[in-house]
């Protein structure tokens, strides 16, 4: 059974505009769709996350200082099979606020693990420009991006507080499903590679040049 993290890409908690938290409503969906293909799942949630004033990242702190918050956020990340990005839309990109939370991990605990980009906004684009800067951002990060992409406009008309669909929850239940089923199967394939071999292991083919001798 796969294990994934659903990061919310919002701090915010204000109004206007309104509702405060449409992200947590596309969060949620993402949440009880994967419990429903039989995953395990946990929602991140920014605003339960103490960062600090100053930026410093987990992997810049000794062993022995490092925040507990960071610390077990670390353990989780690193513990997951994949992950599920969901942001809305700041400036044609990535919601600052799930830069800034990925920003304090290290690669390594991200690395040869798949994710899945979701946007969404109260408006018709439903984010989608912040999904194309996000492809780069996370394949830097290591967890390589699916192909699919679910991008929700109108938000707050598509989904009520807990998540649940308004009208056509199958529809949208079936859309969402390519994106989660594609990073269902690159993560279950994932971890049982990992299994068979360290991918941080550097193939004894690739560590020296091929022979040349019966080379024109």
């Amino acid at each position: 059974m796969a294990h994934f993290l659903v990061f919310l890409g919002s701090a915010r908690d204000s109004t206007p505009p309104a509702p405060a938290r449409l992200g947590l409503r596309v969060a949620r969906a993402c949440v009880e769709l994967l419990e429903a293909d039989g995953a395990s799942v946990e929602l991140i949630d920014p605003l339960e996350i103490e960062l600090g004033a100053v930026f410093k990242p987990h992997f810049a702190y000794a062993k022995a200082k490092v925040p507990e918050a960071l610390e077990t956020l670390a353990g989780k990340i690193k513990a997951a099979d994949g992950y599920v990005m969901v942001s809305p839309e700041y400036n044609h990109a990535m919601s600052p606020a799930l830069s800034h939370l990925l920003n304090h991990f290290g690669s390594s605990l991200f690395a040869f693990k798949p994710s899945a980009i979701v946007t969404y906004s109260a408006g018709q684009w439903g984010g989608a420009r912040a999904a194309v800067s996000m492809r780069t951002f996370l394949a830097e990060l290591g967890c390589l991006p699916v192909s699919a992409m679910i991008h929700v406009p109108k938000a707050q008309e598509a989904l009520d507080e807990e998540g649940r669909f308004r009208e056509d929850p199958d529809r949208w239940a079936g859309y969402f499903g390519r994106t989660l089923g594609q990073l269902t199967w690159w993560a279950e394939a994932a971890a049982e590679q990992r299994l068979k071999q360290d991918p941080t292991e550097v193939s004894p083919a690739f560590q020296r040049a091929p022979d040349q001798r019966n080379a024109p």
